[in-house]
């Protein structure tokens, strides 16, 4: 017997909002929708295909009323692949996202952005193709 990994919920105000941000930072689009909850993902998923193999997961974001109160336990981290990673920071600003501290220091070689709604992620190095 065994599990596979199919969605990550994340708990928001406003899951149309972070789903169209979330939309835009992915490339993912839209595969379900109801009151109070959208999921986002890059591909339809079915029980044949998740039962064949593991797929990639889906981002379910759902409305629940109390706010963020402290960092995250759990993060996503992003890699950029049409340009490099200052390039995307600046990309997703525009999106609406802001740079966080955590405590991460200076010296690193990614950066920490906070979604519309305050959830941690990190950009990570590029894998754009060097030229």
């Amino acid at each position: 017997m065994t599990s596979r990994f199919t969605e990550l919920v994340v708990d928001c105000h406003d899951p149309e909002r972070l789903a169209d941000f979330w939309c835009e930072v992915l490339d993912f689009k839209v595969i379900d929708r109801s009151e109070g909850k959208v999921e986002i993902g890059s591909w339809e998923p079915t029980v044949e295909d998740v039962r064949a193999r593991q797929m990639p997961p889906t981002l379910v974001f759902v409305q629940v009323p109390e706010g963020k109160t402290a960092k995250n336990r759990l993060h996503l981290d992003v890699s950029p692949i049409g340009g490099s990673t200052v390039d995307e920071v600046t990309r997703l600003l525009g999106l609406g996202a802001s740079r966080t501290d955590v405590g991460q220091g200076s010296d690193r070689n990614w950066e920490v952005m906070a979604d519309p709604e305050g959830n941690e992620f990190c950009v990570l190095r590029t894998l754009a193709p060097q030229t």
